[in-house]
């Protein structure tokens, strides 16, 4: 009987080399990709050098957005209501950044707390100054006077609680009212202001802050 021949030993199988982790790649990608505020600045920052020249226009948002780097399904979600949602999310960012530089307040007069605010929101407008002023006209235009209250709203809102305002009665109402007539009247000056030290409108503030305490002093005589 012939032996039977032995089978060949097996060769030991390579071990496959790791997979690469799809998750970990995937959660890199989303980190290194810029966030929705982060894309909105971008578009912002694109758009205002020409929109001093342009205006707030559709060609100018997609124009801003193609310079940003932001795809234009992105663009379309960031922005739903087209240049109108690009002025809405510029009027809040210098909200922000209007809260953010005035900081504590409490040392000051109240007075010099709006005057201040009003001033600092004017300050970070004025590198497009120009950009600004067209935002302001096309928020003037009758199809747009609900988002133009809104905005103005909010900007006098973020004023009087970085001045340290916590009144919740009536006078609520009635601070940001007035001072909705202090910021817009001075910004129209600010617009029309061509000179080097813009003191024309620091002088029209002044005025219009002095008729405000008026205005509380006759209305505490009142009560």
């Amino acid at each position: 009987m012939s032996d039977i021949p032995e089978k060949p030993a097996r060769k030991p199988r390579r071990k496959a080399a790791p997979k690469p982790d799809v998750q970990a790649k995937a959660a890199d990608a989303d980190k290194s990709k810029p966030d929705d505020r982060q894309m909105r600045e971008a578009v912002l920052a694109a758009s205002l050098p020409h929109a001093a020249f342009d205006g707030f226009t559709d060609q100018l948002l997609q124009k801003a957005g193609a310079e940003a780097g932001v795809a234009k399904a992105d663009l379309a979600r960031l922005f739903e209501n087209g240049p109108l949602s690009l002025i809405e999310f510029y009027s809040g960012w210098a909200d922000a950044e209007m809260e953010k530089r005035l900081g504590d307040l409490k040392a000051m007069k109240i007075r010099e707390r709006i005057a201040l605010a009003v001033k600092t929101r004017l300050a970070i407008l004025k590198p497009h100054k120009e950009a600004a002023r067209r935002a302001a006209a096309m928020l003037s235009l009758p199809m747009h006077a609900a988002l133009g209250a809104k905005l103005m709203y909010r900007t006098v809102d973020a004023m009087w609680r970085a001045a340290g305002d916590t009144s919740t009665d009536f006078n609520f109402y009635t601070k940001r009212g007035i001072l909705a007539g202090v910021y817009g009247s001075t910004a129209m000056r600010w617009f029309n202001d061509t000179s080097a030290d813009e003191k024309a409108t620091e002088e029209f503030l002044t005025a219009r802050i002095e008729n405000v305490m008026q205005f509380e002093k006759l209305k505490a005589k009142a009560k």
